[in-house]
């Protein structure tokens, strides 16, 4: 597992004892601030019965204990307390060579890059900057400048698809400007707007960019292809649609998939994470975590939630994704072994394109996937 396994946000988890739960994978763990200020990632898994001691999702503690059978653990992991070790009267308790610093939780392997908390299971890690590689990189420190972070809050809710399937769609720009009424009809993606989907040189991550456009100068020919333009559809409220320059970015929107679990949502001025859980190879849970900066006055953490009404299980665009990662997988299990094309811009075997209509990122990461699974 790489450090791609994002499991939090170090604005979540601001004062010594805060905690939230998270995943590595479908691995359950829990991201603390230890009593030193550094931040630790343990598996959520009692070592005296394996139960998942940490129950709330977050909160502020000075020690775990397992509701079990009462085993007791630091902030690190450590443990720190087993009742009737002894037994009791003489009989029955823990045998008598038994070491308490033998038997601390499982530690991760952790670093922090920008505020952003990853985990993995290898000691021997590429450094974050050459597991992402320069370009990428470069996108992900646009988003994440510096600025302190904030938390607006979090969405949680299952997908029935595959979980690479949500990867698919974040490196499909195709499909963006063809499913989505509301991104094609207000300007946000569409066939004539400067656009990149990049890639990294391993094939793994990914960066969906695409600067706005007037909608209104989208070419007639170019809206007789894109069935969901709708002519003549306005907004209530029209502030929806700003944009307030922000980043060192030639980009209104950034989309990057940090393999294998981690999405950074930039979409104008509301921000976030996406953190896929799988739950089996036909379910994954998504977690979404939407974040501000301490700079932003009001107003501007208004216009941050307005437009966060984009995202989430119920946004304006996450819907349709959601249904269509729904009907791929419907299709998948259904039909088995079937072929499907994923053909689209052949000038670019597998890699970054310069344009919307290919399908050159799906195949880098695919190329990826069968090299680490060994296929």
């Amino acid at each position: 597992m790489g450090p791609g396994n994002s499991g939090a946000l170090e604005a979540e988890i601001p004062s010594a004892g805060d905690f939230i739960r998270s995943n590595v994978g479908p691995t359950p763990v829990v991201v603390a601030r230890t009593k030193d200020g550094s931040i630790g990632v343990v598996e959520n898994r009692c070592v005296h019965r394996a139960a998942e001691f940490c129950r709330e999702l977050s909160g502020n503690v000075n020690e775990f204990v397992c509701p079990y059978h009462q085993w007791t653990y630091d902030l690190t992991g450590n443990l720190i307390g087993v009742p009737f070790k002894r037994g009791v009267a003489g009989k029955g308790g823990m045998p008598r060579d038994f070491n308490q610093a033998d038997h601390g939780l499982t530690k991760l392997a952790v670093t922090t890059h920008r505020g952003v908390v990853f985990a993995s299971y290898r000691d021997d890690m590429e450094s974050f900057a050459d597991y992402l590689g320069p370009e990428v990189l470069r996108e992900f420190e646009a988003t994440f400048d510096g600025r302190k972070l904030t938390i607006l809050g979090h969405y949680r809710h299952s997908l029935p698809g595959n979980w690479k399937l949500y990867h698919e769609n974040l490196k499909d720009p195709y499909h963006a400007t063809l499913l989505h009424t509301f991104l094609v009809t207000f300007g946000l993606l569409v066939a004539g707007n400067r656009s990149l989907m990049l890639t990294d040189a391993s094939g793994r991550h990914g960066v969906m960019a695409s600067a706005k456009s007037d909608a209104k100068k989208v070419s007639a020919d170019a809206k007789k292809e894109m069935r969901a333009y709708k002519e003549g559809m306005s907004l209530s409220d029209p502030r929806f649609m700003d944009f307030i320059e922000e980043f060192d970015s030639p980009w209104s929107v950034t989309m990057a998939t940090i393999w294998p679990n981690l999405i950074v949502q930039r979409e104008m001025n509301t921000l976030g994470i996406r953190q896929i859980v799988p739950t089996g190879p036909n379910e994954f849970i998504m977690k979404w975590t939407m974040f501000g900066f301490e700079g932003d006055d009001e107003e501007m953490t208004r216009h941050r939630l307005r437009q966060g009404n984009l995202m989430g299980p119920a946004g304006f665009l996450g819907l349709e994704d959601n249904e269509a990662i729904k009907f791929v997988q419907d299709g998948m299990r259904n039909v088995p072994n079937g072929g499907h094309l994923v053909e689209l811009d052949p000038a670019v075997e597998a890699g970054t394109a310069d344009n919307l209509i290919s399908e050159a990122a799906i195949r880098a990461m695919y190329r990826h996937w069968r090299g680490e699974m060994g296929l």
